[in-house]
């Protein structure tokens, strides 16, 4: 007779050979073999999790650990999950239960080093990350989040010191955080894969955040720059770059019979297609994909997004490319004196002067300038310049 655990032994062999369907299919026999089998439960939360589908991950957890509260695996996955889906409180009172339970669970330490760090908090976040090191002293992970976390906490050495720890495909963004500290050369441009990991994390809470404690006004401003442009009928062919989670395309959907965005994070992604907004959603980098689109767009707007990019050159070309004669372009820089230069922020500074020359000699001209205040951080204003030109 086939039970409860057997389906469960089968289902986790399949989990480990990648079959995630499988899995979640015999776990949910054993399921209903065994009504609120708690390992069960916890199985479905991580295959729900891996497969994107945050709600159901999060009631599995939770019901695993109502069953067993002192679980470290339980509390662990539950917490990893609670983090993911950006309620950081809870999280991180998950994973500290889960680390004081098992203090040898390096993905946890890393995992409660991290949301730390997310919620505000870089200075308590030092400590389970250096015990993750210390465990893991070959895994890049830790390293990278350590390294996050002392800059963050204003403990540069520290942060220098865990950057140059890492090792493997994270390097390149151990890189990115050493130029931002002034111990590496000045990339061409923040790394792909940092930036979508960024705004994978910060998905969840990415509108209260931006529009509460940081004064986030960019969109509406740009909006502003462009209301002599038509709207009834509207102008045509809008595409959103770095669309986010929509706050742009609110802003950019009157002036657009046709409303595109484009973004590298697939959670962005995820909340934009929530608002109902966009004809298209691209998941693609803006440097690859405008090239292949030439003369397809009446407007492309840019907020905050070239603060990523150092060579501005490239994208300027890029956009250019993309929009049709006489098309619009509308971006937001943040600005400093130096032609560019990379902040402890992480996001590049660019002189306006200096890149208004690199937007004309890509083949667009300024119609409008205005110097504006983008957003808040740290309690400091974050000057800007606000840009239209045409093509």
């Amino acid at each position: 007779m086939t039970t409860a655990e057997d389906l469960l032994q089968r289902g986790i062999a399949r989990h480990r050979e990648g079959r995630l369907d499988e899995a979640v299919s015999l776990y949910r026999r054993a399921l209903r073999l065994a009504p609120h089998h708690p390992d069960a439960e916890n199985l479905l939360g991580v295959a729900a999790r891996q497969k994107g589908d945050l709600p159901a991950a999060l009631a599995h957890a939770a019901r695993a650990v109502a069953a067993v509260p002192d679980s470290p695996l339980f509390l662990a996955n539950q917490g990893a999950a609670l983090a993911e889906a950006g309620r950081l409180a809870e999280a991180i009172a998950a994973l500290s239960r889960a680390v004081t339970l098992n203090p040898a669970d390096a993905i946890s330490l890393r995992n409660l080093g991290q949301a730390l760090t997310a919620a505000g908090r870089p200075e308590a976040a030092l400590p389970p990350l250096e015990a993750a090191t210390r465990l893991h002293p070959d895994a890049p992970e830790p390293w990278l989040a350590l390294a996050h976390a002392a800059r963050e906490a204003n403990q540069p050495d520290l942060a220098r010191a865990a950057a140059a720890r890492v090792r493997g495909p994270l390097a390149e963004q151990a890189g990115f955080l050493l130029a931002a500290l002034g111990a590496a050369p000045l990339p061409a441009r923040a790394p792909a894969s940092y930036v979508r990991e960024l705004f994978d994390a910060f998905a969840p809470r990415f509108d209260a955040e931006l529009e509460g404690a940081l004064g986030y006004r960019t969109p509406t401003l740009l909006a502003a720059m462009i209301e002599d442009l038509p709207r009834n009928p509207p102008l045509g062919r809008v595409l959103d770059l770095g669309c986010g989670t929509g706050l742009s395309g609110l802003a950019l959907k009157p002036f657009a019979t046709r409303l595109e965005g484009l973004d590298l994070s697939p959670r962005m992604l995820a909340e934009a297609r929530a608002r109902n907004l966009y004809a298209t959603l691209h998941e693609a980098d803006l440097l690859d994909f405008l090239p292949k689109h030439p003369a397809r767009y009446d407007l492309i707007a840019a907020a905050d997004v070239l603060n990523y990019l150092g060579d501005l050159t490239p994208a300027f070309t890029a956009i250019a490319t993309a929009l049709k004669p006489g098309g619009t372009a509308l971006f937001s820089l943040e600005t400093g004196t130096d032609p560019v230069a990379l902040g402890e922020g992480m996001r590049f500074r660019h002189n306006p002067d200096h890149a208004l020359s690199l937007a004309t000699a890509a083949g667009l001209t300024l119609v409008r300038r205005e110097d504006a205040v983008l957003r808040q951080e740290k309690g400091a204003a974050v000057q800007g310049v606000l840009i239209r030109a045409r093509k």
